[in-house]
């Protein structure tokens, strides 16, 4: 596979030790950084001498200079030494870098050949289409490929295509000797966006919650990988804010007959209220772009990469910042319902619905005076 191909390469030459002095780890995928640092770990870095031949470092943190003298003096404790280092961002900021990068070429020069140098440029993102790199990726990656590239190897961490992916899911719960059903495994990769290193992780999950059955199915998906169950919910806030009041009844049936029904309904709730809220700052930031979007939305509050453009599209429908409170003010009404042991927790979820799918009303005085239940 085109994707992984990259990857392969080094950890075979990892694996027969024909490693080159220096390499550049371009790209933003992590699952790829973390097969080749276990292969580093496996077969370059002796057992039990971790601490005294693995480094990792930051540019941020560490002038570069230090860290190649460290590289060019011979361990008395390890026979191999090898040097993660980070922030290589810092290399082209602002200021002159000249002499940090003639020392970089004096030394490889002459490299320690038993040393090995790993440089981590995880501040550039490539997709799988790299017609489709973004301007500020690509400057960056010429940048690193004229300067670092003159020394160094690049090995590059794209994102994997769609079709790559659903076969990488295919294979490895085969190598578990689980079979994965083919709508199951695309659900997977759909509902993940696709993100590797998410992937890996709910495919492990998935493994052990199936057990002796030995067979992921769609429903176990749906059961376990949060990200597929937040597909459902991005479809119901689509229909809302589409105002299709029947097709947003359709889907809330179905989020509830699929899942632990009323039980869930605070959950659902929530995960409602959160949407709505990134709604919220979407629209008061006029976010347009997935970039602009990872830039407003702070850490735990960020959308499943897959729905990152939906969001996007579903907050621009709303013409004012009045109509998202409305429906962030009508979710916290429904929750305080919840709260008070109502008769039918479906039916309150249902009225809500119905409320947030309906046209807009022209102002009413007084609405916004009202408070928010505590």
């Amino acid at each position: 596979m085109r994707s992984f191909a990259p990857t392969e390469r080094f950890v075979s030459d990892v694996e027969s030790h024909h490693t080159k002095p220096g390499y550049v780890f371009v790209g933003d995928e992590a699952f790829f950084r973390r097969k080749c640092r276990e292969a580093i770990l496996e077969h370059l870095v002796p057992p039990g001498m971790r601490d005294f031949s693995f480094y990792e470092t930051d540019l941020g943190e560490s002038d570069i200079r230090e860290i190649l003298d460290r590289a060019r003096t011979p361990s008395l404790m390890s026979p191999f030494q090898v040097f993660f280092v980070r922030g290589v961002k810092a290399l082209y900021g602002r200021g002159k870098h000249d002499d940090e990068f003639s020392a970089l070429e004096e030394y490889f020069k002459n490299p320690n050949p038993d040393a090995l140098i790993i440089f981590i440029a995880d501040h550039i993102s490539i997709p799988s289409d790299l017609r489709r790199m973004e301007m500020t990726d690509k400057e960056r990656y010429e940048k690193i490929r004229e300067t670092l590239g003159e020394y160094c190897t690049l090995i590059e961490f794209a994102r994997v295509e769609e079709s790559e992916a659903v076969r990488w899911v295919l294979d490895s719960a085969a190598k578990e000797d689980v079979k994965i059903d083919q709508d199951a495994a695309r659900e997977m990769v759909d509902a993940l966006g696709g993100d590797m290193m998410m992937l890996s992780g709910e495919l492990e999950k998935l493994v052990l919650y199936v057990g002796e059955k030995k067979r992921i199915t769609l429903g176990d998906v749906e059961t376990m990988v949060l990200a597929a169950k937040q597909r459902t919910l991005y479809e119901l806030t689509d229909a809302i804010t589409l105002h299709d009041r029947p097709r947003a009844l359709e889907i809330l049936d179905a989020i509830i007959t699929t899942g632990d029904g009323d039980e869930a309904a605070i959950g659902h709730l929530y995960m409602l209220a959160k949407t709505f809220r990134q709604m919220l700052v979407i629209s008061e930031h006029n976010v347009r772009d997935s970039r602009a979007l990872w830039q407003v939305l702070w850490q735990g509050f960020r959308v499943p990469p897959f729905a990152a453009e939906d969001i996007i599209k579903q907050a621009r429908r709303y013409k004012s910042r009045r109509e998202l409170t409305r429906a962030v003010r009508l979710i916290a009404k429904a929750d305080l319902a919840l709260r008070s042991n109502a008769p039918s927790k479906r039916m309150v979820l249902e009225n809500l619905v119905l409320e947030l799918a309906a046209e807009p009303k022209p102002l009413e005085v007084g609405w916004y005076q009202e408070e928010l239940p505590v």
